[in-house]
């Protein structure tokens, strides 16, 4: 079969994630990349061998591209995807779908059975530790999942003037593990947050949290918390535990090497964890890439899909408000 033709708009830093991502991929082309920004463009159709354009109605009007990749700013997501689609792309969206929940709920209106072409870039749930754990929990081998620990934290704050677009740590940041939550436990029940500002004074200025615990509860009784920090001086800590009747499943921070040493002052005493998402993740994406692309040449409906994405949305939004208000927030079911 021929390479799945792929274009990705946005040429920031996750756009460059995925971009070098499709060109290592045997199954598939990276076709354009688009950039407002002339400069950004050129530099990463130049490394890559891609077509690039300013002009992104020229990738929707190129029949022999089947698949987009939405890795620009939040704010463009729902027009670029809504007219990915209409040209007959499947898309893969970076999360959020959108800040307003409102909007979201339009677009899928909007686009009615084509949101099936649709999936979104909850890349932690192709992370191959969690999705091993998931699929352990799903096989029954610590009988009944009862509790589901998360703790993220990121090694420094972003830069201010991300914070202030960003639309808040539990829309920005906690949205992956709200995602993840979900993978494992199903539709939620009840949210219920507390934060905190002990880290960075633009944060704070900017009205957000900069450390956040979550607990969910879902439809089934289980038990989920997210611990959240933008600040970690040991570097990223992506950790996991599911519990249940018969054990628990862990996965633990990783490091670049497993090498540690013991001596009359340390004993296992082991190397820094990574220090940057791409480094930790980057086995998900390309994992993600790959489903992506096998979604794309079999029709099948995209998983996560726009519904994962909007769920995910309106956790983060329920955790807002319970941290507003100081109270349980209960979700239809």
């Amino acid at each position: 079969m021929s390479a799945t033709r792929i274009a990705v708009l946005g040429c920031g830093r996750i756009g460059r994630v995925h971009a070098d991502s499709v060109a290592i991929n045997e199954r598939a082309e990276l076709a354009w990349v688009f950039d407002p920004v002339e400069a950004a463009a050129k530099d990463v159709g130049g490394r890559y061998g891609a077509a690039w354009t300013t002009d992104v109605d020229r990738i929707f009007g190129d029949d022999l591209v089947d698949a987009v990749i939405v890795a620009s700013p939040t704010p463009t997501h729902i027009d670029l995807l809504t007219r990915a689609v209409r040209a007959g792309k499947t898309v893969l969206c970076e999360k959020p779908i959108d800040l307003d929940i409102a909007r979201v709920d339009a677009c899928r209106g909007d686009l009615g059975d084509l949101v099936e072409r649709v999936m979104l870039g909850f890349n932690r749930r192709f992370d191959p530790s969690f999705a091993e754990v998931r699929a352990r929990v799903g096989d029954g081998e610590i009988g009944a999942l009862e509790q589901l620990t998360i703790i993220s934290r990121d090694p420094a704050p972003p830069p201010a003037e991300y914070v202030a677009v960003s639309g808040g740590l539990f829309r920005d940041m906690m949205i992956h593990d709200l995602d993840l939550a979900r993978f494992f436990l199903g539709e939620i029940e009840s949210v219920s947050a507390l934060g905190a500002n002990l880290v960075s004074d633009d944060i704070r200025a900017a009205g957000d949290v900069d450390g956040a615990v979550v607990a969910l509860r879902g439809v089934g009784g289980q038990l989920a918390t997210i611990t959240n920090s933008r600040r970690c001086a040991y570097g990223y800590d992506q950790r996991l535990e599911a519990f249940g009747a018969l054990g628990a499943l862990d996965v633990a921070n990783q490091r670049a090497t497993s090498v540690s040493f013991s001596g009359v002052d340390r004993t296992g005493a082991a190397g820094r964890v990574h220090d940057f998402f791409l480094d930790r993740y980057t086995p998900a994406y390309r994992a993600e890439l790959d489903a992506f692309i096998t979604m794309t040449r079999t029709g099948e409906p995209a998983s996560p899909g726009f519904e994962d994405g909007r769920a995910a949305l309106l956790l983060a939004d329920a955790a807002a408000e319970s941290l507003r208000t100081d109270e349980v927030v209960r979700l239809a079911t």
